[in-house]
């Protein structure tokens, strides 16, 4: 768990910054992503940092595997026994060096490795949440999770496959999975401050 100080020129606690590591797993090349985020924050904003960070469009249902309890949107059938996640701040559930599990989409079921690699003192002239670093583009949206974003990969780097024209018209847009831009993703993590 975190451990505050409190701030010795006000008496006051200095607002906590998470550096987050999210990796997708189970996708070769790694697409992973770094963020910071105020530990203040609900699990239902550390979701849409995610979404933004990575390139997710917020599609599909999400679930936050942290210390073997479930935290989620609360079902309204009582269904799934998850914590509702606007209940929940990041630095009540995780402190540095904690790893939790963030499962996106529960057909295709993206499943992200969430890691606290540091918590510090906020910087007054830094505005969170920010992504800082990350490798690879998103996997397209409903593309059959990791096996199916495999296939696409093959048959992008195939010039004449077969499967080639018809998965462009599918994507409806350039995609490269080799591109990724951490200041447009944290131009995209502003909609959150």
């Amino acid at each position: 768990m975190c451990i505050r100080a409190f701030s010795v020129k006000n008496g006051t606690m200095p607002r906590q910054i998470y550096q987050l590591r999210i990796a997708l797993a189970d996708v070769t090349p790694p697409v992973w992503r770094r963020v910071l985020v105020p530990g203040g924050y609900t699990l239902d904003r550390v979701h849409r940092v995610i979404q933004y960070a990575m390139g997710w469009q917020d599609l599909h249902l999400h679930s936050f595997d942290i210390g073997g309890q479930q935290y989620g949107e609360p079902d309204p059938v009582g269904e799934l026994a998850v914590r509702d996640e606007l209940d929940t701040r990041l630095d009540r559930v995780a402190g540095k060096g904690d790893g939790f599990r963030y499962t996106y989409d529960f057909g295709d079921w993206w499943e992200h490795e969430v890691t606290v690699e540091d918590v510090s003192g906020a910087d007054p002239d830094t505005r969170y949440p920010v992504c800082v670093g990350g490798a690879q583009a998103c996997p397209p949206e409903d593309v059959g999770g990791a096996y199916g974003y495999g296939e696409l990969l093959a048959v992008l780097a195939e010039p004449g496959h077969p499967r080639r024209e018809p998965m462009l018209a599918w994507l409806g847009r350039a995609y490269d999975p080799d591109e990724f831009d951490p200041d447009r993703a944290t131009t995209l993590l502003r909609r959150l401050s």
